[in-house]
């Protein structure tokens, strides 16, 4: 789900961020990455997202894992996005947690660990994160 911003509200949102808000550089970055309201633009995206993960804001540091892991402004390493989605655990991000668990649970970025992957889902399960728990349950599973 997206929230849609208004023109004054993209106007006010570019301000906040130029003055060094986390919460409104990722808030923009999110906008120039998925095109909603502006032009499209990763390399956009990608900086004002990182100025936001330099803050320490968690869900920035996720979403700049998800733009090392998928290559998005930057090319693609998977390693630096394992590092950022750790640095979100850190802060109890539960969707870092899932992502993580991803990672661990295919060997990208970091070799396959099933008992790491099976943590990082419990962790998101017990916070009712939508699907862990099937993951988690998966994971269990002979041959996985």
């Amino acid at each position: 789900m997206f929230i849609t911003y208004s023109i004054d509200e993209i106007e006010a949102l570019k301000v906040g961020a130029e003055k060094g808000s986390a919460e409104d550089q990722n808030k923009l970055g999110n906008l120039y990455r998925r095109g909603q309201g502006v032009a499209q633009d990763v390399t956009e995206a990608f900086h004002w997202t990182q100025l936001a993960a330099n803050q320490g804001l968690a869900r920035a540091q996720n979403n700049l894992g998800v733009m090392y892991a998928n290559g998005q402004g930057v090319p693609p390493n998977k390693a630096e996005a394992v590092n950022l989605y750790r640095l979100a655990a850190k802060a109890e991000y539960v969707k870092a947690y899932v992502n993580l668990g991803w990672m661990y649970a295919n060997g990208v970025g970091v070799p396959p660990d099933k008992e790491k992957a099976s943590e990082c889902f419990q962790f998101a399960a017990e916070r009712g994160f939508e699907g862990a728990q099937n993951t988690l349950d998966s994971l269990r599973l002979p041959g996985y």
